[in-house]
């Protein structure tokens, strides 16, 4: 018998309780765990945040246990994950399994690894630790319809981009060559718009916001420049949620939280028995 024929591994009563527990939430049990684990993300971000904090280094102490203790439940987590499926190299390599494995690491590596001088290096790895809120997304029943309706949009998406990539790079040279040309001969005020590159980085940050404020036209027909561009800014930002919210009120269907044992596929149906994918029995 070939690999490709060989039959699915099977598994205990008990693993395939724990993997509905864990990887689906239609169950009060299922619910539960994810709303503790939930909790456990947010705390560990937090603490990642308060740690950076100056005022708050005399209680480092405290952190270190807190770290510890979520390191300690994560990696149970991330045990158990791999003990109730049938393929567990499979979720290993896949996006979420090394989001599980560097959300862990960092608190091992810098004990694991020796010599002081690699300790600096290590201790930045523990910032990887915010990877963990990663994980809230396989929490949201409505992650896997958003995500459907950006990638059912993506051509419009790309239309809007190529929009604004293509007004950038008109108004960044534009900009630059007003704000350079010697309007008042007696005008000792330099521009601030030193290249082209620069204006274009400006005319960005311009249309996604109002500017930093650090560089602004200084001449009436670059104020009016900036203004247009302002203007055609609000204008286009509301663009990409247009497209999206009209493909989420396109799809109809309601989907369950179940995930495929066999290819860990999601967005199945509310009654479906089988994967679509796969045609793996739910």
């Amino acid at each position: 018998m070939s690999l490709a024929e060989s039959p699915e591994p099977t598994l205990a009563p008990w693993r395939e309780k724990l993997h509905e527990i864990i990887f689906e939430a239609d169950t009060p049990a299922g619910k539960t765990f994810d709303l503790f684990l939930l909790v456990a993300i947010l705390v560990s971000v937090v603490t990642v945040s308060l740690e950076t904090v100056e005022g708050l280094r005399q209680h480092e102490g405290i952190f270190e246990a807190i770290e510890w203790c979520l390191t300690i439940l994560f990696t149970i987590e991330y045990g158990l994950r791999l003990l109730c499926l049938r393929r567990p190299l499979r979720y290993a390599v896949s996006f979420f399994g090394i989001v599980d494995l560097l959300a862990i690491l960092p608190t091992y590596l810098r004990y694991l690894l020796p010599g002081t001088q690699s300790l600096a290096a290590i201790r930045a790895l523990r910032f990887l630790r915010a990877f963990r809120v990663f994980k809230l997304t396989r929490m949201l029943r409505e992650a896997s319809a958003l995500r459907k309706a950006f990638w059912d949009s993506r051509g419009k998406i790309v239309v809007f981009f190529t929009t604004v990539l293509t007004v950038v790079t008109i108004a960044g040279p534009a900009m630059y060559v007003v704000e350079n040309l010697k309007w008042d001969t007696e005008s000792t005020v330099p521009s601030q718009f030193t290249s082209i590159p620069q204006a274009m980085f400006w005319a960005i940050v311009t249309m996604a916001t109002v500017g930093y404020g650090d560089v602004v036209p200084q001449t009436p027909l670059g104020m009016l420049l900036c203004a247009m561009l302002i203007l055609v800014g609000y204008s286009l930002i509301i663009v990409p949620m247009a497209f999206v919210s009209a493909e989420l009120v396109g799809l109809k269907a309601v989907v369950s939280t179940q995930a495929c044992p066999h290819c860990r596929a999601e967005g199945h149906d509310i009654d479906a028995k089988h994967c679509k994918y796969c045609g793996y029995e739910l």
